[in-house]
């Protein structure tokens, strides 16, 4: 089964879709089947995947329909330049959602019975959310397994990241008692700022063990490879920006690699005295 992860920033500009597809894109060249789920009305992660937004405004369907139950998710999911890494693209339709789901029954439940029908089918599905906490983004954190938060290496980016795991926990408490932290990862950086290497140090020391050693590093290359529609590796992948999320997408699998069974067995006096195979053989020559 799938493990959904919603990559969730209430701040604007912090890398949040720049994270979601070239993370995505970096685990499907691990030889993972990866599903990014545009979650935003402004389609930014659609358009970095090469889906050209006047197509949906036309006879293709976006995840919007699938909300509201037009139609399958299955129906709406495409392929992209990268093998085993897949779109469910969104436009300015999905804005319209928020508002239609307001007088819903489980509105908050919506994209998680969405997300059911295709969840067996990959191996991760990353949800980039909208840059805020309304309706949009309690969906994506009710439908997830666990959250990923990008945050700029900058001192009020502190503040909106207090604001997020209030609203994480109000989400765990009545929604998905489930959702955990997939980790923190920091964006944006550059190394010559001060106040950046200071950023650095007080989320790295206030939630220990739930920041991600790898950073992004301030990129033009990664701003650059978007607005052609394409993931960093397919645009440059000898740029600094590229190593980093292929870094970041080994962090994660190896944070999500099944743990060893540490139960020991317990054997009856019977059981222990019983002759091992080497023993019967032996007896059988």
């Amino acid at each position: 089964m799938g493990k959904i992860i919603a990559v969730a920033n209430q701040k604007g500009g912090v890398g949040k879709t720049t994270t979601t597809v070239n993370l995505a894109a970096s685990l499907a060249i691990g030889e993972k089947k990866v599903l990014v789920l545009d979650f935003d009305p402004q389609g930014n992660a659609s358009s970095a995947l090469g889906i050209d937004q006047a197509s949906l405004r036309g006879t293709k369907k976006s995840v919007y329909h699938a909300l509201i139950g037009q139609v399958e998710l299955s129906e709406v999911i495409q392929s992209t330049e990268v093998d085993s890494l897949f779109i469910a693209p969104a436009n300015g339709d999905l804005a319209g959602a928020e508002i239609e789901l307001v007088s819903a029954i489980a509105r908050e439940s919506k994209l998680k019975k969405v997300l059911e029908t295709v969840k067996n089918q990959y191996d991760f599905i990353l949800i980039d959310s909208p840059p805020s906490l309304g309706l949009l983004t309690v969906n994506a954190l009710t439908a997830a397994d666990s959250f990923l938060v990008p945050m700029q290496c900058e001192y009020f980016a502190l503040e909106g990241l207090s604001q997020l795991l209030h609203t994480v926990s109000l989400v765990k408490q009545s929604l998905n008692q489930a959702l955990v932290e997939e980790g923190i990862v920091l964006t944006m950086f550059d190394g010559r700022n001060n106040l950046a290497n200071e950023v650095v140090k007080e989320v790295r020391a206030h939630f220990h063990g739930k920041v991600f050693e790898t950073v992004i590093p301030r990129n033009v290359r990664l701003s650059e490879c978007s607005s052609f529609g394409k993931p960093i590796m397919l645009y440059d992948i000898d740029s600094k920006g590229c190593l980093a999320y292929l870094n970041l997408a080994k962090e994660v699998l190896a944070r999500n690699q099944p743990q060893p069974l540490t139960t020991e067995i317990e054997f009856t006096k019977e059981e222990e005295n019983r002759p091992g195979p080497a023993f019967a053989e032996g007896m059988a020559s």
